[in-house]
């Protein structure tokens, strides 16, 4: 009996250590304290990511309840990192490296042990309303904060013998109605586009074999079936981007500025555009020409990475617990 118990513990813990369960059960069977999310699907072996924006409002709205469950789907798919799409901290960015907005809409909000890993952020236009510097600076301050610059790229090893590439932008001075009021918008028309257009050009032009997959994250939209579906801006920056991911052939296009969840990819595009803005405020969403999802629900999206696929995962977050509402997978 007791042989028959010993073998039972060694077997468990060899499962434990050569992944035969989930990574959520073998966090809680270490003592993590999270809930699991059980509709999520993990995929062994699969390279995950989650994405989240327009969140810092100091734990209010939804804010909070996003932060839990993210800290619960990090676990459960064993996520490699996390990325803001940006407006990162509302309503006119930050101050200073020392501006409490750090303290109390990031460093007490996102929590979860899971959660102290690398984030890579980008900058909305309620960031470009305060000191874009001191994000940037708070790069070298903060273990998890990933803003090295206004916009930068980083290269990812998804298996022995595939890559993706992640490209961050600085989206806002793309936007030509920002310009109208440099007094809200610091700094924007220091920014030089064609200097950015033309690194982003060479970023997407990599020759490098491995890359198999080409992300680009941004925080204004392509394209919208919420608040701004039939803005100017939000037109204008499609002319300028969406014949130029096409032709380089960029698998995802993530965004935010709307406050809700959409997928989106237009009759004749190549690029599929994920919009996932809804980490703190909802807003109302609708549908539009190439809808495939669209959700005026708080929460974050995940991508898992596998065999040629990119599985995306819609999440909402609220104060019940998270569900899945949506699913769908990107092929090569």
């Amino acid at each position: 009996m007791k042989k028959t118990l010993l073998a039972a513990i060694i077997c468990f813990n060899l499962a434990l250590t050569f992944g035969q369960v989930s990574p959520f059960e073998y966090e809680k069977q270490t003592g993590y304290k999270g809930k699991n999310i059980p509709d999520l699907t993990y995929i062994e072996d699969s390279y995950s990511f989650l994405v989240l924006g327009d969140f810092g409002r100091v734990g209010n709205y939804y804010q909070q309840d996003v932060a839990r469950e993210l800290g619960h789907a990090t676990v459960a798919l064993d996520a490699e990192f996390i990325v803001s799409v940006g407006d990162n901290f509302y309503p006119n960015g930050v101050a200073s490296t020392t501006d409490f907005h750090w303290i109390s809409s990031f460093e007490t909000i996102y929590t979860d042990p899971s959660l102290y890993m690398d984030w890579y952020v980008a900058l909305g236009n309620h960031d470009y309303r305060g000191n874009v510097q001191a994000q940037i600076d708070y790069t070298n301050i903060s273990r998890r904060w990933n803003m090295p610059a206004r916009y930068y790229s980083k290269t990812f090893e998804v298996n022995d013998d595939e890559k993706m590439l992640l490209i961050v932008m600085d989206t806002n001075p793309y936007i030509d109605g920002y310009y109208e009021d440099p007094e809200k918008y610091r700094d924007i028309a220091e920014q030089d586009t064609a200097k950015q257009t033309q690194w982003l050009i060479e970023q997407l032009g990599t020759t490098d074999p491995q890359v198999k997959w080409k992300v680009v994250i941004g925080h204004h939209p392509l394209y919208s079936g919420g608040k701004r579906k039939d803005s100017e801006d939000t037109k204008l920056f499609e002319q300028k981007f969406a014949g130029l991911f096409d032709q380089y052939r960029v698998d995802a296009y993530i965004c935010g500025h709307e406050h809700d969840l959409q997928i989106i990819k237009p009759q004749g595009r190549f690029t599929t555009q994920f919009l996932s803005g809804a980490a703190s405020e909802v807003r109302a969403s609708g549908n539009r020409e190439g809808t495939i999802f669209a959700a005026a629900e708080p929460g974050f999206m995940a991508f898992s990475i596998v065999d040629g696929k990119i599985l995306v995962q819609t999440v909402r977050a609220n104060e019940t617990g998270a569900k899945v509402l949506h699913k769908y997978e990107l092929t090569k």
